[in-house]
């Protein structure tokens, strides 16, 4: 199997790994992916950025053939029973093109606006394990016992564990594919780094029984600390863009209102049955979870354009014109006043006819560059050099000790555009300097 992808170039899935490949691209959850956009309303920024997670599930399981390609190369100093074998391989290349099975749609924002939600990762599970999908058969077809393998090496239990790391862990293949993916689709060149030299620089080593993947030398630090460069440029510069915010907030006020409507007794038309069951507090079935895609919503807001109730009619139009809220940063120093803050601003909005709770928010937005765990577990990353005992990434590297563990926070008031000029000569005497 061939593909072009315009950020890896030619990909090619031959051999066992073809095998695995086109037996699940032919399931109806991995095509539905083809629905769920990557970046969510990241587009309403950046136009380009209408990839979906059907083209980075491609990106990642490419990555991970490449992983494979690098670990056989390097193996050959582990015993027998730590090697990479077919089975394996075939285990870590499905779980890399289904790690993203699960996810709703607009991307995060789904579980953080949906009433009672639940993460992606647990529906992703139920995908995989539920006989009645088309994913659990094709598993089941390649091998017995798969999917509750592939479940497993999700959640990070596997036989070979460096190899569940590469699938979920400090660096793996789901974020060297989505920072490439994304930095190319965005158009911006914060997300780049040095893939090729960092597969080359990976090798084994050993931290207490355990084999570990480690960066091998001081030559294969500097792509490493690309990488980590790179994710936080990519979180400060496009994943926590203000105007994205502000466009989840404006969604989140749509979500609150079609919850109120469903538990009055009036749902909205067109409501996805997923929504209506999730607001009256309900178990969602996970036939009517796979129906929720990113065409569903939209459609669903089209409908809700013309609703009868006008306050849900004024937020889908604002969110279909691309009429985004406005967004004051706000002091992390300064928490204290975020409450005062907030209910001026609620006034206001008030003053204009509007619902606080529905057009104003206070959003926070936390990242930490580089983590890195504090006892002696194997999880993290470790640097090889010659007759010297292996060390955390964190210790030999100065950006990223400096980087270690350190949470970066950011705070920001979102408020209708038509009350920029009050909320900022409102605000703006208690902020002083910081405004």
């Amino acid at each position: 199997m061939l593909l072009r992808d315009p950020v890896h170039g030619l990909v090619d899935f031959e051999g066992r790994a073809e095998r695995v490949i086109e037996a699940l691209l032919a399931t109806r959850e991995v095509q539905r992916l083809r629905r769920v956009k990557q970046l969510g309303l990241t587009s309403l920024v950046f136009p380009g950025a209408e990839h979906t997670r059907f083209a980075h599930a491609l990106g990642a399981a490419h990555v991970m053939q490449r992983l494979q390609a690098r670990i056989v190369v390097a193996q050959a100093e582990l015993p027998p029973e730590a090697r990479l074998d077919d089975a394996a391989a075939d285990e870590a290349l499905a779980a890399a093109l289904l790690h993203d099975l699960g996810h709703g749609p607009f991307s995060h924002l789904y579980e953080e606006v949906s009433p009672n939600p639940r993460h992606h990762e647990a529906w992703t599970r139920d995908i995989l394990l539920d006989s009645s999908t088309d994913v659990h058969r094709a598993l089941e077809g390649l091998s017995a016992g798969m999917p509750e393998r592939v479940a497993a090496m999700l959640q990070g239990r596997h036989r070979l564990a460096y190899l569940a790391r590469a699938i979920s862990g400090t660096i793996d293949v789901d974020r060297a594919d989505y920072l490439l993916r994304d930095s190319y689709m965005t158009g911006v060149r914060y997300g780049l780094f040095d893939l090729d030299w960092l597969l080359r620089a990976l090798a084994f080593g050993q931290v207490g029984n355990e084999w570990v993947l480690a960066v091998e030398g001081r030559k294969g630090l500097p792509p490493i600390e690309g990488f980590f460069l790179a994710r936080q440029h990519m979180y400060a510069q496009v994943y926590h863009h203000k105007a994205t915010r502000a466009a989840e907030g404006l969604i989140r006020g749509v979500f609150i209102r079609v919850g109120e409507l469903v538990r009055e007794g009036r749902p909205p038309v067109g409501t996805p049955e997923a929504l209506r069951a999730a607001a009256r507090g309900e178990a969602v079935t996970l036939g009517h979870y796979l129906a929720l895609d990113d065409i569903a919503l939209l459609g669903a807001l089209s409908e809700w354009e013309q609703d009868r109730d006008p306050v849900l009619a004024r937020l889908a139009q604002r969110l279909r014109a691309r009429a985004l809220p406005k967004t004051l940063p706000l002091p992390v120093d300064r928490s204290e006043l975020f409450d005062e803050l907030l209910q001026r601003t609620y006034a206001l909005a008030e003053a204009h006819g509007l619902r606080p709770d529905l057009h104003v928010f206070l959003d926070h937005t936390s990242d930490v560059p580089y983590a890195e765990p504090e006892d002696d577990s194997p999880d993290g990353l470790w640097l090889l050099l010659r007759h010297r005992a292996i060390m955390r990434l964190g210790d030999a590297s100065f950006l990223l000790k400096e980087l270690r563990n350190k949470r970066l926070t950011s705070s920001r008031l979102i408020f209708p555009g038509e009350l920029r000029d009050e909320v900022e000569a409102t605000l703006g005497p208690l902020l002083g300097d910081a405004a």
